[in-house]
């Protein structure tokens, strides 16, 4: 143990003080194998993972991931995830089946995490969304039966006598609600790419919904036809570059066509590169024309990001307000944009 975290870890300055030195690992193929198989013997999944992304990051070992034998000793996670697919437009035709095989057992076990829940939160969201005035029990809104009610309060007995019940009403129609992702793929929203793309896939799945996901840099792609396989649109995608949110926007405008029923997520650092006063002005189109509209600065485990400042103020002062959210809220706000609740409010109990 002590000499796999001396190999990552002890990095004496050299004698001639030219910088910093490997004290052991290398960039050797075989000795960077090895130490992989080491640290998964020595250590659990959790630290292995980090100790892999410190090696990427202290020993620049990225450049390795492009050796098959290498990928088949790495312990998968999303952010290796999104160190495969900043590689894919280099990485030969003999590696991509194995980063495939590994993308698709991280995207798996995203899916099993977080399906369930989203199916059940969004399901649950479309069926209260309609009301009526004779509900069954577990279809009353209590919250507005009471405050319909107000007038027939009764301060003897301290209660309100609810002469009007209103309650859910269940729909049933094959599609209720348009959903549309835009995803930013610029090289920083790694993890959100892999997170998004896997909830873009779970939402396709369930009828009740019409789900779109385009991703972008200065290019749109839309990648909606492949969100059968969440593995298939993460390698449609194509990490780093540079940004055009305005070009984006504008794409996703033309897929929406019942704006009231319609969701637009966005989900971006709102670096822009392209028009930013035409941005803002098609994302103030939209909400006014009755999306909800939803920004994203990351949807990752890891916390608010770096992001524009002034971009999210300016969208705050549109009433759209921008913040993290981790995978395993997303589905709540799903529900609660859904059923067009506060999001802001939401978002400040985050």
């Amino acid at each position: 143990m002590d000499g796999a975290l001396a190999a990552l870890y002890d990095r004496p300055d050299s004698a001639d003080g030219s910088g910093p030195r490997s004290a052991g690992l290398g960039s050797s193929a075989p000795r960077v194998a090895r130490w992989l198989g080491d640290i998964r013997t020595y250590f659990p999944t959790s630290v292995v993972q980090v100790m892999q992304r410190d090696a990427m990051d202290r020993l620049g070992l990225t450049q390795l991931l492009l050796e098959p034998e290498m990928l088949d000793a790495v312990e998968p996670d999303v952010h290796l995830v999104g160190t495969l697919l900043s590689l894919n437009r280099v990485m030969p035709e003999t590696t991509k089946a194995t980063a495939r095989m590994v993308v698709e057992k991280v995207v798996r076990a995203v899916e099993e995490r977080i399906a369930q829940h989203t199916r059940a939160a969004v399901t649950g969201a479309l069926n209260r969304s309609a009301r009526t005035s004779n509900p069954k029990l577990r279809d009353i809104d209590w919250n507005r039966t009471i405050r319909a009610n107000l007038a027939h309060y009764l301060p003897e007995h301290r209660t309100v006598v609810p002469q009007r019940l209103v309650g859910y009403a269940r729909r049933s129609q094959a599609v209720q609600r348009d959903v549309v992702l835009a995803i930013d793929q610029s090289g920083s929203m790694a993890s959100s790419v892999v997170y998004a793309s896997v909830f873009g896939a779970v939402l396709a799945s369930m009828r009740a919904l019409r789900t779109s996901l385009v991703v972008f840099d200065t290019a749109v792609v839309d990648l909606t036809d492949k969100l059968a396989d969440p593995v298939d649109v993460l390698f449609g995608t194509q990490l780093g570059g540079g940004t055009d949110i305005n070009r984006a926007i504008a794409y996703s405008q033309s897929l929406i066509t019942r704006p009231t029923e319609s969701m637009f997520v966005l989900i971006s650092d709102l670096y822009e590169g392209g028009i930013r006063a035409e941005m803002l002005t098609r994302m103030a189109a939209m909400k006014d024309a009755g999306v909800q509209v939803v920004v994203l600065l990351a949807l990752s485990d890891e916390g608010a990001p770096s992001f524009d400042r002034d971009n999210a103020a300016a969208l705050a002062g549109l009433g759209i307000p921008a913040f993290a959210c981790t995978p395993d809220k997303f589905p709540e706000l799903l529900a609660l944009s859904l059923e067009r609740g506060d999001i802001g409010r939401w978002a400040q109990s985050l």
